[in-house]
């Protein structure tokens, strides 16, 4: 028989998806080197990872800014560093991703500012701004403005792209941090569709798009989402997603071509799922996890991008990165997944699973928006209180063994691994001398304008910020006018101001079948007593731009439960906000997390805060990504304690904090 005439098989091999690498970091400069790299080694589109002081409307030189430049993405400062980045790559021929969310119309008029210098006509740019502001709030920290103002933005984009940039997706409905915050498949399909929801309806009724044109704002709607590693329960997801988006479109706002209603996603698989500890098991679950997205063909991926094997030690190395482009193009071009029609087509399993995420998900929808929508569910705290409570109980399951996870807490015997022994060598290194010389090209930029035009474009802005009038035309103004992206967004906050959301922890759960529990609360009222106070105080803080929370409020929650009175503030503090607390508050230790690398320059700058507060002898203990080197680094430092993601037992942490506040105090 003819190998192409098998039963089955498709008359034509179908097109692979989209292959990304997320990249980005030091400069513009090294960032155009390493895309130009990625595309040689077939890369099929790009995916722009930003640095922290960029996606939270910063330039190099704020305060904030502090150790966080070029850290965890590329800095862009204004239109000079977008042309760098993109430099003699033909942008008319790409596909470009940005992850960038409350800046995302800042960015996106830079990016076609210099479309449009490289002669290339708007309405032939292809790409995607993540640009969706609500899991912000809940889960990667990155807002700026409150959620109603954040929303305009996101609906004046897309009225803009809608008439000049036809072929972009304004807007990435983004599902994939809600699972690292703790989603369930039932959670993150709910609270992204109301998400969806919220954004269609502020398109509907800012007035901007006719009515008749619904259809083609969702056709360009596209989602980005998370892959765990219980890949059959995923493909079940991504096909429930199918269905409801078919669904709400049609029903909710009447759009009648199955084309336009399709479901259209990216996917990186789930970075926090990977571990420090046997690092070289992260390979096999990267594998599987990609499986989740590309196995159905009814619900396949658009575009794909992985994480490296190392990223729970640090920064990954182009080798890194390539060896996860490779595990793309075998699946893709090796395998014959994509000469066959969907495989799970009249499975009974599979019926069953979809119909199960449906049902809930259509009910954690409806809950939302009996609520009055996404905004209200994000101020009154109800969608992360859900998140930290559901994250709460996933550390259950792994503490009390019933969630495995291979190295780190069963088969924990281990051969040392080569992929670990050059040390610091395993991962990228940012150069410090980064930072400087972004604050010096920064200031050189400001000093070459013309400053009559920079006070025009930025006064228009504030203008039009005050009206209903779409934002885009004024902020064309300020990217030719050569303004920056802390002016732009400073401009904003003076008219929208600033927003705190809600931690989530007063939906905390405690870890009621945690046995070790009960010795360490009695340990933790023993500490007090013998210190004379009524509770032992614990202030939780997140210096700097890092926005990844969910470590912090799972010991928050946990510290808690154990008898501390716990101070969390949440996130993007100074060193000075953080020590003013510390004082303030008579706190007996202080715990910091940082999670974007910037440990080197944030804790220290608390240590000697506390210092001059005269609070040298107040214990300071570190949690995030830090490698071993800098581990060293900031216990001689006088960090009492580091812990990384190695450190899984959240009781036996607070045990230890415990005894670290007995040891400060001589006990």
């Amino acid at each position: 028989m003819d190998e192409k005439a098998l039963p089955g098989r498709l008359s034509e091999r179908e097109r692979p998806w989209v292959m990304r690498t997320y990249a980005g970091h030091s400069s513009a400069a090294a960032s155009n080197a390493l895309f130009r790299r990625n595309l040689a080694k077939g890369q099929t589109g790009l995916s722009v990872a930003f640095d922290l002081p960029t996606q939270t409307g910063y330039d190099p030189d704020h305060e904030l800014a502090a150790g966080e430049v070029g850290r965890v993405g590329v800095p862009v400062a204004h239109l000079g560093d977008m042309r760098a980045l993109f430099d003699g790559i033909p942008l008319a021929e790409m596909n470009t991703s940005m992850t960038i969310n409350a800046p995302a119309m800042w960015l996106l008029a830079l990016y076609g500012e210099v479309c449009v210098e490289q002669g290339v006509e708007l309405d032939r740019c292809a790409g995607t701004t993540q640009n969706d502001i609500i899991k912000e709030y809940l889960s990667r920290g990155t807002y700026i403005f409150p959620p109603a103002a954040s929303l305009r933005l996101t609906a004046d984009v897309i009225a803009y792209t809608l008439g000049e940039m036809p072929r972009w997706n304004p807007v990435n409905i983004c599902s994939y941090h809600l699972q690292e915050a703790g989603a369930t498949p039932v959670q993150e399909v709910g609270f992204a569709l109301a998400t969806a929801v919220a954004v269609l309806d502020a398109v509907r009724d800012a007035g901007q798009v006719p009515a008749e044109r619904m259809g083609d704002v969702v056709a360009r709607i596209s989602f980005f989402v998370n892959a765990g590693v219980r890949f059959v329960e995923e493909i079940a997801k991504m096909r429930a997603f199918g269905a409801l988006w078919d669904e709400i479109t049609r029903e909710r706002y009447g759009v009648t071509d199955p084309r336009q209603r399709r479901f259209r996603y990216g996917v990186q698989v789930n970075s926090l799922g990977l571990t420090e500890a046997q690092p070289e098991n992260n390979i096999q679950r990267i594998v599987l996890e990609m499986l989740g997205v590309t196995l159905s063909r009814d619900a396949r991926a658009r575009a794909v991008q992985l994480p490296a094997w190392n990223e729970a030690l640090g920064l990954p190395r182009p080798w890194d990165q390539q060896w996860s482009l490779r595990m793309q193009q075998v699946l893709a071009y090796e395998s014959d997944l994509l000469e066959y029609p969907d495989l799970f087509a009249g499975s009974h399993v599979m019926t069953a699973l979809v119909d199960g995420i449906v049902s809930g998900a259509r009910a954690e929808l409806d809950k939302v928006l009996e609520m009055g929508g996404v905004v209200a569910a994000v101020e009154t705290g109800y969608l992360k209180g859900s998140l930290v409570g559901s994250l709460a109980e996933r550390r259950r399951r792994l503490e009390v063994g019933t969630d495995v996870v291979v190295g780190v807490n069963r088969f924990t015997e281990t051969e040392p691994s080569p992929l670990t022994a050059a040390g610091a060598e395993a991962i990228e290194q940012v150069d410090p001398a980064v930072e400087a010389a972004a604050v010096a090209a920064v200031r050189r930029w400001r000093s070459g304008r013309v400053e009559a035009a920079v006070d025009a474009a930025l006064g228009r802005l504030r203008a039009d910020a005050a009206t209903t009038a779409n934002l885009m035309p004024a902020t064309l103004a300020c990217v030719r006018a050569g303004v920056t992206t802390g002016e732009w967004a400073g401009a904003l906050r003076q008219v929208f101001g600033e927003y705190r959301a809600p931690t989530g922890l007063a939906g905390g759960v405690g870890s009621s079948g945690d046995s070790d529990l009960a010795a360490v609360r009695k340990r933790v009222a023993a500490t007090a007593r013998e210190l004379g106070s009524g509770r032992l105080r614990l202030l939780v803080g997140k210096p700097g731009l890092d926005g990844h929370s969910n470590g912090a409020e799972q010991i928050a929650v946990r510290a808690r439960d154990a008898g501390f009175e716990v101070v969390y503030q949440g996130i993007r503090l100074t060193a000075g906000q953080i020590v003013a607390a510390a004082v303030e508050e008579d706190v007996d230790l202080v715990g910091l997390s940082v999670l974007s690398g910037s440990h080197l320059a944030a804790v220290p700058a608390v240590l000697d805060g506390l210092r001059a507060a005269g609070r040298g002898d107040l214990p300071v203990v570190v949690g995030g990504i830090i490698p071993p080197g800098d581990a060293e680094a900031l216990r001689a430092a006088g960090v009492a304690r580091v812990f990384t993601p190695k450190d899984f037992a959240l009781t036996g942490i607070i045990d230890d904090l415990v005894t670290v506040v007995r040891a400060a105090n001589g006990l």
